[in-house]
C-alpha cells in the first residue's frame, strides 16, 4: 500500500529528499509523473494516456504530500519506507485507500524507472 502524510505534518521537509520515486512534494507544489522518473507518458487507471511532463494540481496546499501513484513504499530500493523512517512526528503512515501487493509495488517501481 502507498504511504500518506497525515495532517500532523510539521512541514520539516525531511521526507522529500529520501523518496527514490520523487513521490513527495511540498504543500502547494504542482507535481508530474516525470519528476524523478524516466516516464514519457502514463496510462491512468481509467485508461487515459497522459503526457508524463504535464503538471498536476497539488494534492495538499498546507502539508507535504505523497502522490500515491508514484509511491512504492521504497520497494526495490530499501527495506522500509524512508519517509516514515526519517519523519520526526511519525506522520508518514500506510494509506488504507491504496493497498497494493509487494508484486504490484515492484511492478510500479519498474514502470517508474524504465532503465
Amino acid at each position: 500500500m502507498a504511504i500518506m502524510i497525515t495532517d500532523e505534518c510539521i512541514n520539516c521537509g525531511a521526507c522529500e529528499p529520501e523518496c527514490p520515486n520523487t513521490a513527495i512534494y511540498e504543500g502547494g507544489a504542482e507535481w508530474a509523473w516525470s519528476d524523478g522518473t524516466d516516464l514519457k507518458e502514463v496510462t491512468l487507471e481509467n485508461g487515459d494516456v497522459v503526457d508524463a511532463n504535464e503538471r498536476n494540481e497539488p494534492i495538499s496546499d498546507e502539508f507535504y504530500y505523497i502522490v500515491s501513484g508514484k509511491c512504492t513504499e521504497c520497494t526495490g530500493f530499501h527495506e522500509e519506507p524512508q519517509c516514515a523512517a526519517v519523519c520526526p512526528v511519525d506522520c508518514c503512515v500506510e494509506d488504507p485507500d491504496h493497498e497494493e501487493s509487494q508484486e504490484a509495488l515492484m511492478a510500479k517501481k519498474e514502470q517508474l524507472h524504465l532503465n
